[in-house]
């Protein structure tokens, strides 16, 4: 199974949108699952309670680093853009890019959704 990072949008701008976009990360983390691969989205791991916060600045960048240093082990890269490309994500994008790791960019959703 490749490793593969999982890039896709986690903050919402209300708890409404912020639970959507973990329930498309499930998604995306099952669609890789599907592919054969081992996603690994430290989005929704590092943002369960009593781990980080999210909102708080300070341990929004450590969840990220930490997700980042754990990115160095994988093999690609998967953006999925269904929903945008976030801030967050993009920093992920870059960061792939800086530790030379190849990105995909994928859907889940058909362009009739």
């Amino acid at each position: 199974m490749k490793k593969v990072v999982i890039e896709s949008p986690y903050a919402g701008k209300t708890p409404e949108e912020t639970q959507a976009n973990v329930d498309y990360t499930r998604k995306c983390m099952a669609d890789s699952l599907k592919r054969g691969e081992a996603p690994y989205a430290s989005h929704l791991l590092y943002t369960q309670p009593g781990i980080l916060d999210d909102t708080i600045p300070a341990e929004r960048a450590q969840g990220m680093e930490a997700g980042f240093i754990w990115g160095q082990c994988a093999e690609l890269t998967a953006v999925y853009t269904d929903l945008g490309i976030s801030p967050g994500m993009q920093k992920g994008i870059e960061r792939a890019k800086k530790d030379g790791r190849p990105i995909e960019y994928r859907k889940i959703f058909k362009e009739t959704e």
